[in-house]
């Protein structure tokens, strides 16, 4: 009886059916993994540094690596996959390029270049097939955005559409491109951080936005939030923290209930700074991070420690229940649940 009411009271997540571990499903590749989309339990890419790109079409049991021809130095710090043939690609940095394959990554064709000296991608979603947003620091303390309205072919600069200046120190981090979010119907969030963190909200594609301040561990320059997620409109996290002192968690966790407007801290934090953090479902998320992976499973107000090994990303299948995590030296792990 005093265990039943222990579990009840005071520790509910530990008294859970399910316990969670990680299963490695490639380990050796000479690459930094940022970029990481599931589109279903068999499918899944990933990119990231020395311009790999990975795919399997088998649930992880094996992978194909290849570098766009011409692109072997790039870093591709975000990747949007549609299905085994069709995924959109992004290399950060000055030159910055946006690719497009169509044919499962046998050929790629380039379809954005910019040479600016001080153009940095941070991120990449898509509120559809066919529209997308891609967005980058501040240039003359301008949030930087381009948008698609045909799958990735083209790319529009809408920058002039966000009326505010950043703050001097204010960017964002392309830790795994999940400083920004999408929902069906225009919604968009984005995350800055650095000196001051924002969340700046779009409810119209990209056309306006809104500016929500975000109470993150902030300040510094590697300070703020590195990864966000929205389970619906209303429901989402922030996480991240300073990624120079990785095991520090006294303020890298927050939750909103009303669409990033205000934020509050949990009852209990992650472990350590996490970079990449997703909604399961409702009730259940996974957050990760170079000090290890963390779970919740009352909504992210408590966290269980699941394991110390470092991770870039993590992503959830759009189609189905994968979970994928992706780091350096090529490491992409799947978690694995027991009943």
């Amino acid at each position: 009886m005093k265990k039943i009411l222990w579990c009840l009271l005071l520790a509910p997540f530990f008294c859970a059916a399910q316990s969670y571990s990680l299963k490695p499903l490639n380990e050796h590749a000479k690459t930094s993994l940022r970029g990481l989309s599931v589109v279903s339990d068999r499918v899944a890419w990933v990119s990231g540094s020395n311009g790999a790109v990975g795919k399997t079409t088998d649930g992880g049991i094996t992978w194909k690596w290849v570098k766009p021809k011409g692109y072997e130095k790039i870093d591709f710090r975000d990747i949007e996959a549609f299905d085994d043939q069709q995924a959109v690609i992004m290399g950060i940095a000055s030159p910055a390029y946006i690719l497009k394959t169509v044919d499962g990554g046998e050929t790629w064709t380039e379809n954005y270049k910019n040479v600016d000296s001080a153009i940095f991608l941070d991120g990449l979603s898509f509120w559809d097939k066919s529209k997308g947003i891609i967005f980058g620091d501040p240039i003359n303390n301008k949030l930087q955005l381009l948008k698609t309205v045909d799958a990735g072919k083209s790319w529009q600069n809408i920058s002039t559409n966000v009326q505010a200046s950043l703050a001097k120190g204010e960017a964002s981090f392309a830790a795994s491109g999940t400083t920004i979010k999408t929902l069906p119907g225009g919604k968009t969030w984005i995350a800055t951080g650095g000196k001051v963190s924002n969340i700046y909200f779009s409810t119209d594609y990209g056309e306006s936005w809104q500016v929500f301040k975000c109470p993150i561990l902030q300040g510094a320059e590697s300070t703020g939030p590195f990864s966000i997620d929205f389970f619906n409109t209303k429901t989402g996290i922030a996480v991240g923290g300073d990624y120079l002192k990785d095991k520090e968690n006294s303020n890298n966790v927050l939750l909103t209930k009303d669409g990033g407007k205000t934020w509050q801290k949990p009852a209990a934090p992650v472990l350590g700074f996490r970079s990449g953090v997703t909604y399961i479902n409702a009730k259940t998320l996974i957050a990760t991070g170079t000090s290890g992976t963390d779970i919740s499973t009352d909504g992210g107000q408590h966290w269980k420690h699941i394991s110390d090994k470092s991770f870039n990303a993590v992503q959830k299948a759009k189609i189905g229940k994968a979970v994928l995590l992706a780091g350096n030296n090529g490491v992409i792990y799947q978690l694995d649940t027991v009943n």
